[in-house]
């Protein structure tokens, strides 16, 4: 249960596609946002073969995509987007994408990252976890415990003024086995309204049902209407984290 709720000064997410973040955990990223963090969206690919039409371009679609995605942050209160680019359904867990996120935890210094659960493949009865999905999970796991942290490892982002810093909490999306549930009363409008902003995913279809009936199932049994599941991860504690806030002493 959330009591009292964690309000971090600033928290990353990091996913695959442009509409992850809106169907996973936007709730929480815009309630957060009302209170003041700043908030980060890292898209590792910009969705470019997610629009199955006729005539329809990689580079059109990252046009689209990338668009939609920029809307969805904004509507959440997003401080910034960053788009890294990587080929869309051919994600690959390897060192330079860790490398690429690395350079953006270091840069942006994010109190908390939230991320996907590359441990899920069979989701359910009528879903398998895309690889792209479990690919950049995996990725901004190893991004940010060691990696980020490690003053000499990636050594060469300091040329551009970056030093290492070292995430306080990680909160990994669940299906199933969530232990913090975040109450997205507030914000289950804002969820729906940023998911509505990718419309080449839609093809006419509203998602509000869907996601509202999510996010009651979530809630089932606690005090609140709507809610978010995750499973956190504190690398830093308490104490260490108010002495330092993430800075590495080199």
């Amino acid at each position: 249960m959330e009591n009292p709720f964690y309000v971090p000064e600033s928290a990353m997410a990091i996913v695959a596609h442009p509409d992850d973040i809106e169907f996973s955990c936007s709730g929480t990223l815009a309630r957060w946002a009302k209170e003041g963090t700043r908030t980060y969206y890292v898209l590792c690919t910009s969705g470019d073969v997610g629009i199955a039409q006729a005539g329809m371009t990689k580079a059109r679609a990252t046009e689209i995509r990338e668009a939609e995605q920029r809307k969805a942050a904004e509507i959440a209160g997003a401080s910034e987007v960053v788009f890294l680019r990587e080929p869309d359904g051919m994600l690959q867990p390897t060192l330079e994408l860790r490398k690429k996120l690395v350079r953006e935890i270091r840069r942006l210094r994010p109190e908390v990252v939230i991320t996907g659960d590359p441990t899920v493949v069979l989701a359910s009865s009528d879903y398998i976890n895309h690889p792209d999905h479990r690919a950049a999970g995996i990725a901004a796991l190893d991004a940010v415990f060691p990696a980020a942290g490690q003053p000499n490892l990636f050594q060469d982002l300091e040329s551009e003024g970056i030093k290492a810093h070292k995430v306080r909490k990680v909160y990994v999306t669940s299906w199933e086995k969530g232990d913090l549930f975040v109450n997205i009363s507030d914000t289950i409008d804002i969820k729906i309204e940023a998911l509505r902003a990718h419309n080449s995913q839609m093809n006419g279809w509203d998602p509000e049902d869907m996601v509202r009936q999510w996010a009651r199932d979530y809630a089932k049994g606690k005090e609140m209407a709507y809610a978010e599941a995750f499973r956190v991860i504190q690398l830093v504690s308490d104490e260490d984290w108010e002495k330092t806030k993430g800075t590495v002493l080199a």
